[in-house]
């Protein structure tokens, strides 16, 4: 990419970030961000042909980032079980704790995310995220039953509710404007708070 056209991405990035942040999505004004950015709505357009795009490619990298840490974290508990026969719901692997401190190495994204993606495809994002852990979890107590481990029954409507807000919990942070610290703090204090009661929960 030629020096001067790097460099009008550049501030269109910085434009762009800056209008999602304070107006939102929905409300965010591709006009706005030309002007911001010294360049014509015509010009903007030939870097990104919609609004949606543009967003999408604010937040994208840092979503796929986290993809790839929950997964990592996921096979991490899975092979656990498989190495020592045996069900783990503490925690123990801190994989809260790492997801929030990527989620603080990207804050600026996730804001734009949690807070401000009202009208895109992100709008659910928390929700996704939130359908993503209960089919894992659920996979995971599959393969504790297949081992002989006992799990009480429940209710798969409750576990929903029950998912649903632990993953809201997380991202209140973020919506609170808690510092990187106070995050970290609180993904231990949720760690302490919910590995217990999954354990109950699950007979385990």
């Amino acid at each position: 990419m030629p020096r001067d056209k790097s460099e009008n991405h550049e501030k269109i990035i910085e434009a762009a970030f800056d209008e999602f942040i304070k107006y939102g999505f929905e409300d965010a004004s591709m006009r706005r961000i030309a002007a911001a950015s010294n360049m014509s709505p015509s010009g903007l357009y030939k870097h990104f042909p919609s609004k949606e795009e543009m967003f999408s490619s604010l937040v994208k990298p840092a979503v796929d980032g986290l993809m790839n840490l929950y997964h990592e974290i996921e096979k991490e508990y899975f092979d656990d079980l498989f190495d020592m026969g045996k069900a783990d719901i503490s925690n123990s692997k801190n994989g809260v704790v790492r997801t929030m401190e990527y989620i603080y190495d990207h804050l600026q994204e996730f804001e734009l995310i949690i807070c401000k993606s009202k009208g895109s495809v992100y709008e659910n994002f928390k929700h996704d995220i939130a359908s993503l852990e209960e089919k894992v979890t659920l996979q995971y107590i599959e393969e504790i039953k297949k081992r002989g481990i006992f799990v009480k029954e429940f209710n798969i409507k409750e576990f929903h509710l029950l998912v649903t807000s632990y993953i809201e919990a997380l991202f209140q942070t973020v919506i609170h404007g808690f510092s990187k610290e106070e995050a970290i703090h609180f993904a231990k204090t949720v760690s302490l708070f919910y590995a217990p009661a999954w354990s109950a929960y699950f007979g385990l």
